[in-house]
């Protein structure tokens, strides 16, 4: 499991609970968040749109900004004035930043939320320098993003230098600006922001800001929308209920983050290997049904269920439902929490990605907790089970291969050493009945155990992934470790291995010879290294499988046969283990006997491949 770990981490899998280790290769769903994880977190400001008027950000740069932010003249430029008001709140209420690159002196990057990065390269570029902005409408109140609310609210002092005149805010001590998830917006908006003024939102125009929400949502893009209040006086506190009413909507900021391009190809080794990939967001439902469809983890006719719909639905149906649905939107970390539990209530093991302090719960309860390096906070962290430092899906699914390949390993180790160990017990069981005396000494025995258990056995759990370790299904945790018909290898392949190296023993005893012993001491040494060499797969030969797939192995056998000859050979040694040097034809003999385990196991992988596929 350790050394699992350690090539995990470098595969950018920090593993913080080794169990963990062994749980992920029987993992059956994986629970991600879109964005950063399937996503690559780069967000980009594309569209803007106020009042069903779309503009693209591109053609607003290519043919030249308007002085959005200069004396807003509503009579004489009313597109140019909403356009401008949008980028004002979605800059002003943002707590991200931009920094001079060290590397490159004259870039700038945004630090803080990727989403809110976006908004205030996007303001720069269209000539509104937060910093400034900050400087002019200083934040005087605001209450913070929460995922049940889905948006967040600033209060800023007016400017008193611009011309109030003609500003949205005229005759206002402070202005409430709010940005967030549009229907959100909607519940706390009664009227819209149209070029001079502000007009009711009647049922037409809210028909119309949800059909361009729609269609931003439909082709991919994230959408928040934007909205403002003129407020009389500065408040005394950061009243919720009292902020986030009458609002003045202003219009709608698409943002394209596009899936990173491996993710595709990790969701469909999902798919093969049995494991069905969920899609869990805040975004809007058809923002997630697009990239989900992209990636392959929705297809027609699915659709997504929504975190108010969850609310709603009992646990009896949502377990009902729960295998057959790929997406979720809108969702907050309580509902992540009803779908990791209900999908453990229908036998499923499920990984569950999350990065905020409420998502602590359901990354403690999923049988997998991962949690974002990047962005996740400290609390995420403590709660999983495993961090990915790249906040990437397909980590997800190299680990959950890696894991499956660890416990294989830690099967074929267990059914090496139990073997071997099974073989001399038949030995020393077995040979006082056929009036021999004792085949083996302790100290033998010692060496045998130290030489064979030791370096080979750890070199076993080096063994790369066997042929379509990702193309079967996962076997679940609570498996008896021995299934699958270990118990059975374990019981002939030793019982084998004690006939092979009892009938040489009884032979040469019985012939009168003074080496048998050590005869019997090397015929059982070398008959567990053929063993080794032919359990580094359950189905393949070990020509298929070559020799230098694993070089440690190899060079453990050939180490331990080195050790074997000296224990043989060499006089100390002789003195130490009471053997005697063997002939060429004995040592031949020895040697050519010790195989019939190795081929004995191959015959067994080539009986499976022929009859079960």
């Amino acid at each position: 499991l350790a050394l699992g770990a350690q090539r995990m981490l470098k595969r950018q899998a920090l593993i913080r609970k080794l169990p963990a280790v062994e749980t992920l290769g029987s993992v059956t769903v994986i629970c991600s968040d879109k964005t950063g994880t399937l996503t690559e977190n780069r967000m980009t400001v594309t569209v803007l749109d106020v009042l069903g008027e779309t503009q693209s950000v591109d053609t607003l740069l290519d043919h030249g900004v308007p002085a959005l932010d200069a004396d807003l003249s509503p009579a004489e430029k009313p597109h140019a004035c909403s356009l401008g008001l949008l980028i004002k709140a979605a800059a002003l209420c943002n707590d991200a930043a931009l920094a001079e690159s060290a590397a490159e002196p004259g870039r700038f990057h945004a630090i803080g939320d990727p989403t809110e990065g976006a908004l205030i390269v996007a303001s720069a570029q269209l000539g509104m320098d937060k910093a400034q902005l900050d400087k002019r409408w200083p934040r005087v109140a605001e209450i913070p993003f929460t995922s049940e609310r889905k948006r967040m609210t600033t209060v800023h002092r007016v400017d008193v230098a611009a011309d109030q005149t003609d500003a949205p805010w005229r005759d206002s001590a402070t202005v409430a600006f709010c940005k967030g998830a549009v229907d959100s917006l909607l519940v706390i908006t009664r009227q819209v922001w149209s070029g001079d003024e502000a007009v009711p939102l009647t049922a037409e125009l809210h028909e119309r800001i949800m059909a361009a929400n729609d269609e931003l949502a439909q082709n991919g893009q994230r959408v928040l929308g934007a909205a403002f209040r003129p407020l009389a006086d500065e408040p005394d506190n950061a009243d919720e209920a009292a902020l986030e009413q009458d609002m003045i909507f202003i219009g709608l900021i698409g943002m394209m983050d596009p899936p990173r391009p491996e993710v595709k190809e990790a969701v469909q080794i999902c798919q093969t290997a049995g494991i069905r990939p969920v899609m869990i967001t805040g975004d809007h439902p058809l923002t997630a049904q697009t990239i989900a469809q992209e990636l392959g983890i929705s297809h027609n006719g699915q659709k997504a269920l929504t975190g108010q719909q969850l609310a709603q639905m009992s646990p009896d149906t949502l377990e009902s439902l729960v295998e057959e649905v790929p997406v979720y939107a809108r969702v907050s970390p309580e509902h992540k929490l009803k779908i990791v539990q209900a999908l453990q209530d229908k036998g499923h093991i499920v990984a569950m990605t999350g990065d905020g302090v409420n998502d602590a719960p359901a990354l403690k309860t999923a049988d997998i907790g991962i949690a974002m390096g990047i962005t996740g906070t400290d609390v995420s962290k403590e709660a999983a089970d495993m961090v990915l430092l790249d906040d990437n899906f397909a980590t997800i699914v190299a680990a959950i291969k890696e894991g499956r390949v660890i416990y294989d390993n830690i099967r074929k180790f267990i059914k090496y050493t139990l073997t071997s160990n099974s073989g001399e017990i038949y030995v020393m069981l077995f040979a006082p009945f056929l009036g021999m005396p004792l085949p083996l000494l302790p100290l033998q025995i010692l060496w045998i155990n130290l030489v064979t258990d030791g370096l080979p056995g750890l070199a076993l759990t080096l063994e790369p992934a066997e042929k379509g370790v990702m193309r079967r299904s996962p076997f679940h945790p609570q498996e008896n470790i021995f299934g699958r018909g270990m118990w059975q290898h374990i019981l002939w392949v030793g019982l084998l291995m004690g006939i092979v190296t009892l009938g040489l023993g009884y032979w040469a005893w019985s012939a009168g010879r003074d080496n048998w012993q050590t005869m019997v001491f090397t015929t059982l040494t070398l008959s567990q290294m053929g063993h080794a060499l032919a359990v580094r797969s359950g189905r393949e030969s070990l020509f298929t499988t070559g020799l230098r797939s694993n070089v440690p192995l190899l060079g453990a056998v050939l180490l331990t046969f080195v050790l074997q000859l000296a224990a043989v050979y060499a006089p100390f040694l002789q003195t130490l283990f009471k053997t005697v040097g063997l002939p060429p034809a004995d040592l031949a003999l020895s040697l050519l006997l010790s195989t019939i385990v190795f081929w004995g196991v191959e015959a067994e992988k080539w009986f499976k491949r022929r009859h079960q596929g």
